[in-house]
């Protein structure tokens, strides 16, 4: 992590977007208690920005600040999870039409491959959400979306490491072989609501991961 920024970003700028961040891949853990002065050292700055971007993030809902403990990290909540699995599946969405008009022989083999490994996969083999999330990711990749790209690892971090569903991985696969058939036809719009369809039919549960 860097702190070289453009001069005209302020260091109460630089510190939120630091601190965001650092909450959004989980590093600073929900519930977790963090000290002005620690924070002040690790990013190079004073107190005082620290301070001021403690309370910007308090009114983004991501601090909560407490009269004996200070500034905490937020506790997740199921309304939390419900609105990232709602964000994924527009951005995914998004992504598998822009790789419906962009994808090559090459992508559609790999994505091929791996929903093919997913499939032979016991439903408590651990070795299936790496896999899935290269799927996903190869998706991705394949819109040729620098943006969206970063978009999406920034949200599965968020995710910390990606959703955990309760329906079984052959049914995953099957919807799978479904966006596999739009993305081989071009079809965008098909790619976009099957993806959508995917990502929604997925039932979230209270913690998430890879």
């Amino acid at each position: 992590m860097t702190t070289e920024v453009p001069g005209y970003v302020s260091k109460t700028d630089l510190v939120a977007a630091l601190i965001r961040e650092l909450i959004i891949t989980g590093e600073l853990e929900p519930g977790e208690q963090l000290r002005q002065r620690d924070l002040a050292q690790r990013f190079g700055v004073s107190q005082t920005p620290v301070r001021e971007a403690m309370r910007r993030l308090e009114s983004e809902g991501l601090l909560i600040c407490d009269t004996h403990r200070g500034f905490t990290v937020v506790e997740p909540d199921m309304g939390r999870v419900e609105e990232n699995f709602q964000i994924r599946a527009a951005l995914e969405s998004l992504g598998a039409s822009l790789a419906a008009r962009k994808i090559d022989v090459a992508g559609l083999t790999r994505l091929r491959e791996l929903n093919d490994q997913m499939r032979a996969l016991p439903d408590d083999d651990p070795g299936y959400a790496e896999l899935n999330r290269e799927f996903h990711f190869t998706v991705y990749s394949c819109a040729h979306s620098p943006l969206l790209l970063s978009l999406m690892r920034l949200l599965w971090a968020s995710l910390h490491g990606g959703p955990r569903v309760s329906r079984s991985h052959a049914e995953s696969a099957r919807q799978h072989d479904e966006i596999l058939t739009a993305l081989a036809e071009g079809d965008a719009a098909a790619a976009s609501a099957r993806t959508y369809q995917h990502i929604m039919g997925a039932d979230p549960v209270k913690e998430v991961s890879g």
